[in-house]
């Protein structure tokens, strides 16, 4: 940084002093636990030899505050993906059931927007269809923050809901299913080939919460891939051209994510193993009646606190998450 020239190619210096300011807090967070631990032994060695109930309850809430600092870390030691420090695309399409479905996506899109806001990241949304009477017909959105994708990857699938429906009169149960699609933020430096003529690029009025030029001009942007079906969308930027780059930025995303998939796939194959991963299958269930429960089908964690569930309460599912899968990639 303190060569001639560094400041040259501002985005490459900028790229830079990013990496470095996350390496410098890695670093300076190891410290701060590591000198939390000592003062805390040598707090448990006074304890032990001079008992003090005070000094005790000092220790035991500090002992707490350091248990979740660790954990925290160790969940951020657990990112090594490529892009696990990306931003996060989440899409959001509710299955089969209507107005029932509908609701049970925006209550998703709720709760992981709460999610966001605990950890201090950022939520744009891309493009949002409202659902006829309540609920979302599908969503996309941003959420940007160091290790955003990485923390969320866990949340890609189908989510299903058990509750006594407020929209059935009767008061039946019902099931209801919503698909969580969760990509990286991919910038430039990733190279995926896209040839202009297979691309249909459509052009509408924007719709749903926005400023002023909502609904007024066609701004919003529609983009089609054609040899796979891959569609994108985008709607809230202020003009065609910045909405037409964010489509092409989500179907750069989902045709990286879709070769990783095939990759995958065939990898499992040849070792004959049985790999799913696609997001048409269920990870999580969500059960209000007759008991409250939200269980992760992979990972087998489970607890009654629905509420805190639907409030953003997903760490110790994500942490779950990826001890699973670090289990997977590391059997013995």
């Amino acid at each position: 940084m303190a060569e001639p020239g560094f400041w040259d190619d501002s985005a490459a210096a900028q790229k830079l002093i990013d990496a470095t300011n996350i390496l410098k807090d890695k670093l300076e967070s190891y410290e701060s636990l590591k000198n939390h631990a000592d003062d805390l032994q040598v707090a448990l060695e006074l304890i032990q030899e001079e008992p003090d109930s005070d000094m005790e309850a000092d220790f035991d809430q500090k002992l707490d505050e350091l248990q979740k600092d660790m954990q925290a870390y160790e969940l951020t030691q657990l990112l090594s993906g490529e892009y696990d420090s990306h931003n996060a695309i989440l899409e959001f399409h509710p299955g089969a059931g209507g107005t029932e479905s509908q609701d049970w996506g925006s209550m998703l899109l709720r709760m992981y927007t709460r999610w966001a806001d605990q950890h201090g990241f950022t939520v744009e949304t891309e493009d949002y269809q409202p659902g006829e009477e309540a609920g979302i017909k599908s969503v996309t959105i941003m959420i940007k923050g160091h290790n955003a994708y990485g923390l969320l990857r866990s949340e890609k699938g189908v989510h299903r809901l058990v509750r006594i429906s407020p929209f059935d009169s009767a008061g039946r149960r019902h099931t209801s299913f919503c698909s969580v699609d969760v990509m990286p933020e991919l910038d430039n430096s990733i190279n995926i080939e896209i040839r202009p003529e297979d691309l249909r690029v459509d052009v509408f009025r924007s719709s749903g919460a926005g400023g002023q030029h909502i609904n007024k001009t066609s701004s919003a942007v529609r983009i089609t891939h054609l040899p796979t079906g891959i569609v994108t969308s985008s709607q809230a930027q202020r003009s065609q051209l910045q909405n037409r780059e964010t489509a092409m930025n989500m179907l750069k995303a989902k045709l990286y994510q879709r070769e990783q998939e095939e990759q995958a796939k065939k990898a499992a194959a040849i070792k004959g193993e049985q790999l799913d991963i696609g997001w048409g299958s269920q990870i999580r269930s969500y059960v209000f009646y007759p008991y409250t429960m939200v269980k992760d089908h992979r990972t087998k964690y489970e607890t009654s606190n629905i509420k805190g569930v639907m409030d953003g309460d997903l760490d110790p599912f994500i942490y779950a998450y990826l001890q699973w899968q670090l289990s997977q990639k590391n059997p013995e």
